[in-house]
């Protein structure tokens, strides 16, 4: 295909055992720019959350503007505040397992510890609620003796658990859309990242 060609051309092939590698390139020319316009679904995905407050006193947006803020003013990396800004980022599609698909999100540009506190938070965060509920709020020891587990538990005490503030001044998602643009800049692992590279 030619340079000109729309951006909605198409390759040809029916089944993926016809494809070529020039079949194959193009894709990957396509896909590159729908990778890059990933911060500016995930900026739409958190606007979202905006709506209703789900019996809380915040909306879930301003609890993950919170959660972000106290991290950000407690000195943590940027990798860091956008985990804080996005660690519920999964109610909207899943809340039932709402940390999981955070944290798979993520998965690709965070480190290990930052991966596993994703996808750990709802249970770590359920110490501070579960017995209301009649479930067992100590189903984090489960988790005890992992390398992450206080680096989990500490993110929910200092920055998740507490984030529910009508009166505390967060910093404005725009504040923290050059954070997240950075962060997602590059996935470190990806099944379709050659062993040693980034994308």
């Amino acid at each position: 295909m030619a340079d000109g060609d729309p951006p909605d051309a198409k390759t040809g092939f029916h089944a993926m055992t016809e494809a070529t590698p020039e079949q194959w390139a193009e894709i990957v020319r396509h896909a590159a720019a729908f990778r890059a316009e990933l911060p500016d679904r995930l900026l739409g995905q958190l606007r979202m959350l905006e709506g209703g407050l789900d019996g809380y006193s915040v909306s879930r947006l301003e609890h993950s503007l919170q959660t972000a803020t106290r991290a950000h003013r407690d000195g943590r990396d940027e990798e860091y505040v956008v985990c804080a800004l996005l660690h519920d980022i999964g109610d909207l599609m899943g809340p039932a397992n709402h940390a999981e698909i955070g944290a798979v999100i993520l998965k690709p540009f965070v480190s290990d510890a930052n991966h596993w506190m994703l996808d750990k938070h709802g249970v770590f965060q359920g110490y501070y609620f579960f017995q209301h509920l009649g479930l067992d709020r100590d189903l984090r020891e489960q988790h005890r003796g992992h390398p992450h587990f206080e680096y989990c538990a500490e993110f929910c005490h200092r920055y998740d658990q507490n984030s529910f503030d009508p009166g505390y001044e967060s910093m404005p998602l725009e504040a923290f859309e050059p954070m997240l643009r950075r962060v997602l800049a590059r996935p470190r692992q990806s099944i379709y990242l050659r062993p040693g590279k980034t994308a």
